[in-house]
């Protein structure tokens, strides 16, 4: 597709990545699980789930009610100065990123078919979607450097003379849609897909999504196309907000309290908007999905799963449905939160600064989601990778070890388990109570209609969180 701007700059929008994504889903496959649905389901205890939604709810009271906007400020603003980072080693660890990159395609094209013994599914859905996420949450963004883009794009640069920017320019109000789009294609892929763990499928999707990616990067600029379009370096950078490590930039490293990044945010436009809610609600769909609930809703008898190829239309309904009930009671309580607090900023630069307050929930859900996958798969992982194309390679020394899934079995691994899931959606909570609350006074200097244009969104977190404590108790299949 072209067009041209006002000043007859050509505009091209490549939107080919998310088609090619979906061509995928015609070619003839044989029909995986997720590796992941083969782990061990721990069901949250109703206790939990009850004490939790309780506890969120005194919470959201306590923070509304009693905190006042000058103690949150100082509470946001510390910092402990730390040391300097360069980036004089960036280009070298993204290049050894790609080169791994490269072999774990190969690997997923011309080695084990057994999605639990090629090393290209468990680094794609487990160390890079559940792993890097965590990280990306922890110690701010180290996506920036591990990306297998930045390091090819900056010697492709250097050898033809191009600068950082692209010969075209992309729309102001383009936005993030293409991101937008292309994580809907992810997500569909892992989520509904028949055969996401397919080694040489996922390497054909990843292959040609590198590829694409790499051919935009050149044309748009690499800094332009990393905002807009590449979906995992929008998610990560929006994830790396909450982290407790801040780096401003000089390069200049500082602990912060976690979250306290997301209040210097600048409002989202739409496509921001959506893009964030979109990333929560397919986490949280992945959930659903599996649920005896969804399932009965459409004649599934869950306790004999007849496989991912019966519930591709329920699948890509219930992906979309959640994603739209999500982003319209969003949209209502922060208007309604507007409504009763007196309109005083526009409706688009309160949504946009308030979605920011999802971050901390979106993470904290996908921690408790991902949790167990992480810690059985990710041994998989470490022993796929030492005998990538199992050919009786030992290249790291843990091509022998024994998975141990009992570590997510047990009275006291559960009871660790539990803890951490309960906790981190009811943290998460908390969290993204404090940021609204902080943005509301940046809306709304005035105590009375600060806190009651948080009453809707308030009322949403905690349904949510609830939401949340439910999906973990409830019974689900796989």
């Amino acid at each position: 597709m072209s067009g041209r701007t006002e000043g007859g700059a050509v505009e091209r929008r490549p939107h080919g990545v998310a088609f090619a994504i979906a061509l995928l889903a015609l070619l003839p496959t044989p029909a995986f699980a997720h590796a992941s649905d083969r782990g061990h389901v721990l069901l949250l205890p109703t206790g939990y789930y009850l004490i939790g939604g309780a506890f969120a709810v005194a919470i959201s009271f306590l923070v509304l009610a009693l905190l006042p906007a000058a103690s949150l400020d100082r509470f946001w603003r510390r910092r402990l100065p730390l040391f300097s980072l360069g980036d004089s080693a960036r280009a070298a660890i993204s290049l050894l990123s790609f080169a791994g990159f490269a072999t774990l395609i190969a690997a997923g094209l011309f080695g084990s078919r057994d999605p639990l013994s090629n090393p290209l599914p468990r680094v794609i859905w487990t160390l890079l979607w559940a792993g890097v996420t965590l990280l990306q949450g922890v110690f701010g963004d180290l996506w920036s450097w591990l990306n297998p883009w930045y390091g090819p794009w900056r010697l492709a640069s250097r050898l033809l003379g191009t600068g950082d920017e692209g010969p075209w320019r992309l729309p102001r109000w383009l936005g993030c849609w293409p991101a937008v789009i292309l994580f809907f294609a992810f997500a569909w892929f892992e989520l509904i897909d028949p055969a996401p763990d397919d080694p040489a499928r996922l390497a054909w999707a990843a292959g040609l999504y590198w590829l694409l990616t790499f051919l935009a990067m050149p044309a748009f600029g690499y800094p332009q196309w990393s905002r807009s379009g590449e979906l995992l370096t929008v998610f990560f950078s929006m994830v790396a907000r909450f982290a407790p490590v801040e780096r401003d930039e000089n390069g200049r490293l500082a602990l912060c309290w976690p979250a306290a990044k997301l209040l210097a945010a600048e409002p989202l436009p739409p496509s921001g908007i959506a893009f964030l809610l979109l990333a929560l609600s397919s986490v949280s769909f992945d959930g659903l999905s599996k649920t005896f609930f969804w399932l009965g809703l459409f004649g599934v008898n869950p306790l004999e799963f007849p496989g991912r190829t019966t519930v591709i239309g329920s699948g890509t309904f219930g992906l979309v449905l959640t994603f739209v009930l999500l982003a319209a009671v969003f949209l209502f309580a922060v208007w309604l939160g507007q409504r009763l607090a007196g309109r005083t900023q526009p409706f688009g630069q309160a949504a946009g600064l308030l979605v920011w307050s999802i971050v901390p929930i979106a993470l904290a859900y996908h921690v408790a989601h991902y949790l167990t996958a992480l810690l059985v798969d990710g041994q998989y992982a470490a022993a796929s990778l030492s005998d990538p194309f199992a050919l009786g390679w030992n290249l790291f020394g843990t091509a022998d070890i024994q998975v141990e899934a009992g570590i997510v079995a047990g009275a006291e691994s559960a009871w660790w388990l539990w803890n951490i899931q309960a906790g981190a959606i009811i943290l998460g909570h908390v969290l993204a109570v404090l940021v609204a609350h902080g943005f509301a006074w940046r809306l709304h200097p005035q105590p009375a209609r600060a806190a009651l244009s948080q009453f809707p969104l308030t009322l949403l977190m905690i349904a949510y969180t609830v939401f949340g404590l439910w999906l973990l108790a409830t019974p689900t299949a796989g």
